[in-house]
């Protein structure tokens, strides 16, 4: 693998791992708390849970059991809500965060992609005056490379974009 594929994987690292030092403790805990709320197993022993709570509740008289909550199941009701509630609030935290990253990763990936936009019009300019130059070469005008030469003025593109969404 090329060096500078290594230097990018280690950079990349250093910016995930200076994310998550930013991280309050209790962000991390909410985040595990997340993570553990929207996993599979945890889909599966709540809805165990609530097929055996109705039925031990609907069977109860029958089987001369005691009966914990009699239907229209309050006692479940409530319990059902206040996970709900605890569900939501711990994604809604999560998404917050994980919102903020994607935002700063964007303003990353245009900052890359202007640098990107710069560097190339930069190779299209040297190679046109090679072109230009060289005794070899033909030379003729190409305004297409001379447009492609010319960095991309944001100011402008941002402002055309604005006009067309609005």
């Amino acid at each position: 693998m090329p060096p500078t594929i290594d230097e990018n994987i280690g950079t990349i690292a250093e910016y995930c791992a200076r994310h998550e030092e930013k991280a309050t403790p209790a962000q991390k805990i909410v985040e595990r708390i997340s993570l553990f709320l929207g996993s599979p197993g945890y889909f599966a022993v709540n809805a165990c849970f609530i097929v055996f709570w109705i039925a031990w509740n609907s069977l109860a008289p029958v089987f001369d059991l005691t009966e914990l909550d009699e239907p229209p199941f309050f006692w479940l009701q409530g319990f059902v809500s206040l996970n709900a509630f605890i569900i939501s609030t711990t994604v809604l935290i999560r998404q917050n965060r994980m919102s903020k990253l994607a935002e700063r990763n964007a303003h990353l990936d245009l900052q890359i992609s202007l640098l990107s936009d710069e560097k190339t019009s930069k190779i299209i300019a040297m190679l046109e005056e090679i072109r230009k130059e060289s005794p070899n070469l033909v030379d003729k005008p190409d305004a297409k490379a001379e447009e492609l030469a010319q960095p991309a003025d944001t100011t402008s593109v941002l402002e055309a974009i604005d006009r067309k969404n609005h």
